[in-house]
């Protein structure tokens, strides 16, 4: 497969990894502040629901564009993560 194929799931995971992980960090701040379980519950299971769905949909096209999608999912992790630590 064509490198250039494999780049718009590397986006889309990209994508995909910086709504997850941003949404765990509001989760996590919340529940470090004592926010309501209320706030943090549906948060938590969007964010978990989205992931399962994109990754199935994705995982249709084949394993490279599930490989793709998942490097992009984990560069978007070490972004979110650098940008807590920066705050």
């Amino acid at each position: 497969m064509e490198l250039v194929v494999l780049v718009p799931y590397l986006i889309a995971g990209a994508a995909l990894g910086a709504v997850y992980f941003l949404l765990l960090l509001r989760v996590a701040r919340g529940l470090a502040c004592r926010a309501g379980l209320t706030a943090m519950i549906p948060l938590s299971l969007g964010r978990i629901a989205l992931a399962a769905v994109v990754f199935w949909a994705i995982a249709q096209a084949g394993a490279g564009p599930l490989l793709a999608a998942l490097a992009g999912f984990l560069a978007a992790r070490a972004w979110v993560r650098h940008r807590a630590e920066a705050a």
